[in-house]
């Protein structure tokens, strides 16, 4: 939020369409309920704060920009090298680690199953990567550098996963 709010002052429903727009549900759960509490908590650490002209009557048109603080904190924030040395495993990986405990069918089934899920989370990053390509904003540059990242990463998973011999794990 303090990033997008860094950008332009926008209300509580703009961010929600924001998020909607860059596709934040595909890594993350943001609701409306979550939106306005976390509004509220930012405010309240005065790292946001009610723009000079609201929008319109209602917390739904309050109209938020980020304080010097708020901008001190997201930098601090991202300075953090946690952001370059966290390791979050993924589910998939995860069975990987435990797959020799099941039958070998439920093996390639579930290998397949990735297989096919990786081939249409390309086919939608690609789709996506036409649309950021229509943009011209800081955002967008790296937006773009992003979902080429991880098209790459999907491809380069898929490659490796049509190597696997699950017969061979027992």
């Amino acid at each position: 939020m303090l990033s997008l709010l860094s950008e332009r002052e926008v209300h509580g429903y703009e961010l929600l369409q924001e998020y909607e727009r860059q596709e934040v549900s595909e890594w993350a759960t943001v609701s409306r309920a979550h939106v306005y509490y976390a509004l509220k908590k930012l405010a309240v650490r005065g790292l946001i704060a009610l723009a000079e002209s609201p929008g319109g009557e209602g917390r739904d048109r309050a109209v938020y920009r980020v304080t010097a603080d708020g901008r001190d904190a997201l930098s601090e924030s991202l300075g953090n090298l946690a952001w370059a040395t966290a390791k979050s495993p993924l589910p998939f990986t995860t069975w990987l680690g435990l797959a020799l405990h099941t039958s070998l069918a439920n093996r390639q089934r579930v290998i397949a199953a990735r297989l096919t899920f990786l081939e249409a989370e390309q086919v939608k990053k690609r789709k996506a990567l036409a649309f950021i390509q229509t943009y011209a904003s800081p955002r967008a540059a790296i937006g773009l550098q992003m979902v080429e990242f991880y098209i790459q990463q999907l491809e380069q998973e898929h490659a490796w996963l049509q190597t696997l011999n699950p017969e061979a794990w027992g």
